[in-house]
Parts: C-alpha cells; sequence; structure tokens
C-alpha cells in the first residue's frame, strides 16, 4: 500500500510532545509518520506519493459536538426566516418561497425569532393562514423549541380547543381556548415529523450533499443529535462508500427501548458510524422562555421541566445499564442542577461519559460538582454572542453564570464544543471566535461581553478537537495529530495561533482530509 505523505505544512498536531511538524505520513486510514519532512519520508521508505499543500496551517480534523445535520440537510432547502426584523418580513418571505415547493409538500423550515423582530410578540395562525391558508405549514423557531403552525396544519394534526397540554409542553391558546398556531416543547406533538413525511425528497441524497458543506468548513466529525432516520440514512451512505464525514450519533429518547432490544451500546459501531448517547430534554430555550430556571422570567414564569425528574432519573438509569450515555439538555440552571442530581445518584453503577448539552446557565457549585462527576459540557460558542441582549434582558442580575467555559475548564471538568446547526451556522471557526474574544462577529461589545470567561485559542480548538473526541470516548482515534491515529485533518489559508482574533471568523478551509483521502478541496 502506498504511503501518502502530506508535506510543506505548518501542522499543529495537538500532541504537546511534539506540537508543531511540517510533514504527515498516511497509510490506509491511519497516520504513521508526523514530525519534520526528512525523518518522515525516511521512516516510510521510498513508495510514497508528495502530496504538498502548499504553507497552508494545519489542524486535526475539527468535531461538532452537538450537530443535528438532518434538520440543517432539509433547511438547505426550506424556507429561511433567520434574521427577519418583522412579522411582515417574515411573511413577505414566505411567500417569495411559496412558489417553490412541489404540491402536497407541508410548509417547513422557519428559523424566526420574535424576540429580534420591532413587534417582539409570537405570532400567531392568523398571520400564517393570510399568506399560506390551504397548504399545511410548520415553521421552527431559531431555536427549535416552539412551532408556528398555520390552521390546515393544526387541523392535520387534529388540534383543536379540546386538545390537552402533553406533560413538558404547551398548546398555546387564545381568550376563547383555541389554540393560536404556537406549540413549545412537548407540545409539538411530533408536527416536524408531519412536515417532513410529506416530503418525497430521499434523506440519505440530502445529507450527502449536506456532508460536503461541513466538510468545506472543516468538519471531519459530528455528534449527530437527530432521529432515527438519519442514522438509517447514515448507515446506507457508509454502506455505499459514499460516507465522508465520522458520525457519532445519538439516540432519540423516543427510541431509547428499541435500542437497547438491539443491543446498541454507546461507542459501538466502527470508525464511520457509531453509537452515541441518548438524547433526553430536561427544559426548553432561552429564547422561547422555556428554559428551567430557578429564579422566575420577567413574566413570572419558571419555564418548562420538559421531562419531570423522576422521569430523568429512570430514563438515566436505564440508559447507564444498558450502556448507553446520556446527553441531556439543560439550559436553565435549575435544569442543570437537576439533571446532575440524576446524574449523581446513579454515579458509581457504571462508567459512562454522560453529558449535559447547552450548560448555558449554570449555578457556580454545579460547575465543581460536573467535574467531580466526570460529567461532560457540551456547549456551543455561539449561542453566547446570539443571545448577549437577551440574556441581560432576560435573566438580569441572579447568582449563576453564563456561557461560563472558563469557569468549567478551570474546575477541570470536561469540554466539548458543537454548533448546534442549524440554530447556529456550522462553521467552528465561528465558533472558536465566540469562545475566544466573547463578542458578535462585529466586534460588539468592545472587548468581550463578560471578557473574563474568555478562553484562550489553544483552548477553544482543544474543544472542537480533543474534547469533542473525549465526549464520545474516541480520544484515542481522533483529536490530535499523532502515530496511530486516524488521519483526519485539515489545511487551512489562516493560522489561528498567529493572526489576530477579528481574522478567524474569515478562515477558509483550503483542504479536508478524512481517513487519509481529500474529502473536499477548494
Amino acid at each position: 500500500m502506498t504511503v501518502r505523505v502530506f508535506r510543506n505544512a505548518r501542522i499543529y498536531t495537538g500532541d504537546p510532545s511534539r506540537p508543531v511538524a511540517t510533514a504527515l505520513a498516511v497509510e490506509g486510514e491511519r497516520l504513521v509518520g508526523v514530525g519534520d519532512e526528512a525523518a518522515v519520508r525516511e521512516s516510510v521508505g521510498d513508495a510514497v506519493e508528495l502530496i504538498d499543500l502548499d504553507g497552508a496551517c494545519v489542524l486535526p480534523g475539527l468535531d461538532d459536538a452537538h450537530i443535528h445535520t438532518a434538520s440543517l440537510a432539509r433547511d438547505l432547502s426550506a424556507v429561511d426566516l433567520r434574521g427577519a426584523a418583522s412579522l411582515r418580513e417574515a411573511l413577505d418571505r414566505i411567500v417569495a418561497f411559496l412558489p417553490r415547493l412541489p404540491d402536497g409538500v407541508w410548509l417547513s423550515g422557519g428559523s424566526w425569532d420574535f424576540n429580534r423582530w420591532d413587534v417582539p410578540v409570537q405570532p400567531d395562525r392568523r398571520a400564517l393562514d393570510s399568506v399560506c391558508p390551504d397548504r399545511p405549514a410548520v415553521l421552527s423557531s431559531i431555536d427549535g423549541h416552539t412551532l408556528w403552525l398555520n390552521t390546515a396544519a393544526l387541523r392535520a394534526a387534529g388540534i383543536d380547543a379540546r386538545t390537552p397540554d402533553p406533560v413538558g409542553g404547551e398548546i398555546v391558546r387564545d381568550e376563547t381556548g383555541e389554540p393560536t398556531g404556537i406549540l413549545r416543547e412537548a407540545g409539538r406533538l411530533g408536527l416536524g415529523e408531519l412536515a417532513n413525511a410529506s416530503d418525497p425528497r430521499d434523506l440519505t441524497e440530502l445529507l450527502a450533499d449536506a456532508q460536503q458543506l461541513l466538510l468545506g468548513v472543516g468538519l471531519t466529525s459530528v455528534h449527530d443529535i437527530d432521529g432515527e432516520d438519519a442514522r438509517a440514512a447514515y448507515l446506507r451512505l457508509r454502506d455505499a462508500g459514499r460516507l465522508a464525514i465520522r458520525v457519532h450519533k445519538a439516540i432519540p429518547v423516543t427510541a431509547l427501548e428499541l435500542a437497547i432490544e438491539q443491543g446498541r451500546r454507546t461507542g459501538d459501531g466502527d470508525d464511520w458510524v457509531r453509537t452515541g448517547p441518548v438524547k433526553i430534554f430536561s427544559d426548553g430555550a432561552l429564547g422561547s422562555h422555556t428554559c428551567h430556571l430557578t429564579d422566575p422570567f420577567p413574566d413570572g414564569s419558571h419555564g418548562i421541566e420538559v421531562t419531570p425528574y423522576e422521569e430523568l432519573l429512570r430514563l438515566v438509569r436505564l440508559a447507564n445499564g444498558a450502556g448507553i450515555a446520556v446527553a441531556t439538555h439543560a439550559i436553565g440552571d435549575r435544569a442543570a442542577h437537576l439533571v446532575l442530581d440524576a446524574y449523581a445518584d446513579v454515579a458509581g453503577e457504571h462508567r459512562l461519559r454522560n453529558r449535559v448539552e447547552h450548560a448555558q446557565h449554570l449555578q457556580p457549585a454545579d460547575i465543581t460538582r460536573m467535574a467531580g462527576l466526570g460529567v461532560i459540557a457540551s456547549m456551543q460558542p455561539t449561542h453566547c454572542t446570539s443571545d448577549i441582549d437577551l440574556v441581560d434582558r432576560l435573566l438580569g442580575d441572579r447568582p449563576i453564570v453564563s456561557y461560563a467555559w472558563r469557569s468549567v475548564l478551570d474546575a477541570q471538568a470536561g469540554l466539548a464544543f458543537g454548533s448546534d446547526a442549524p440554530v447556529e451556522d456550522p462553521n467552528p471557526f465561528l465558533g472558536i471566535y465566540a469562545a475566544v474574544t466573547r463578542c458578535r462577529p462585529d466586534g460588539t461589545p468592545r472587548g468581550g461581553w463578560q471578557p473574563e470567561r474568555r478562553i484562550s485559542v489553544a483552548e477553544a480548538t482543544n474543544a472542537f478537537t480533543l474534547g469533542a473526541a473525549y465526549a464520545a470516548g474516541e480520544e484515542r482515534d481522533k483529536g490530535a495529530l499523532t502515530v496511530g491515529r486516524l488521519a483526519d485533518f485539515i489545511a487551512i489559508d489562516t493560522d489561528p495561533y498567529q493572526c489576530a482574533a477579528e481574522q478567524l471568523p474569515g478562515t477558509k478551509v483550503i483542504t479536508t482530509v478524512v481517513g487519509g483521502e481529500i474529502r473536499w478541496s477548494h
């Protein structure tokens, strides 16, 4: 087998014993040489293929520890309301988009954010009916925790004034008791799945297209948080030899018992598709005013406890007992506290890497507790810079810390970074910039929001490489460039360790290598 030598680059290996190299040797999917070019070539002999990287900066392949790839793939061809400044602008975008939809397909997509509208009030079905009266429409909020439906979609789902609120959710109603078209948390009642089922496009092909987008921003691995349909699609791509990005595939809580019956365990699989943790929802989101808080929102609500504590504890014990790690969504401080209570209750029974997803607003003592329990904080830095105004307005001055990755690292807890795309942009360099500066892309607020919580470029990059690999139990294979690890790396046009922080968001990927093969190039 011919050895490939990638040369003429400044390679940041992530290995403290050899932090910088100039060449990598690859045989099959693994690294067989790392160091200066002369030594690497001498170690592998003459039967080599030389690949010149033209002086580029090279990093270990980046790993998104929390991403919804099926949702992202579908959103690439759905209506996009992101950035709309008003209800009127959102409706105008829908009008412009509708002619593109085939007959019979529901209107889906969305990413609307009423918090940024000129009149910050959640919309209703009548507004949607005014532009889309006949075709069912199900439009997700930017955080994915609220749905905006028209009357046709409510009718198709059988939701009316007599439909009770489910546990952990809400069907918002008007003064007469009729549904307004807003469904929150568990009140979403599978409407997204109904909308997807109306679309004739094959998810396998959508994901095949989406992986090129992900490779193009430097991702070589993802922890996918979407459903069983995404798992099946990824397995089809793998079996057909078309999968170019490695997938750590989470189990939706609705499929936990099936996964246990099938004998799935976290870490099972191969180097391309492995079983991940089960995903549980403890609460909602800040933007939807549904995250679970100890002290109330300004309107007096404490948010929504999506999974009641006793059920959460049962699920954690069930999953861990079957060898499945748990990743629990917790954005509010009360939610994170209860999740850690549940993890503490089963601590010592199993050696699994349980996670708190998002971990956005934490009680300081819970950060210390997280470290002691070996629980990983799976965080998304761009949520911080997107939510600065929202946090200041809704949370105010209370004894919690927000987006506290500095505190997480100082406590020596595990930290893994992701994007939560399509909620945020999947580009990890935007996440690195947000973690390092705590500034929006335009550089505001100057000096960073709560700048004492900033971290270094090395720490932020590590959370997208070795930190994410550790969260998946894959740190021996991924996260650094050392002999024996997988040959997953990227060549980029900017050196993040030497450039000004303002240059990080503009970083361009030149080449993405997964398993020693060039999977994407600019």
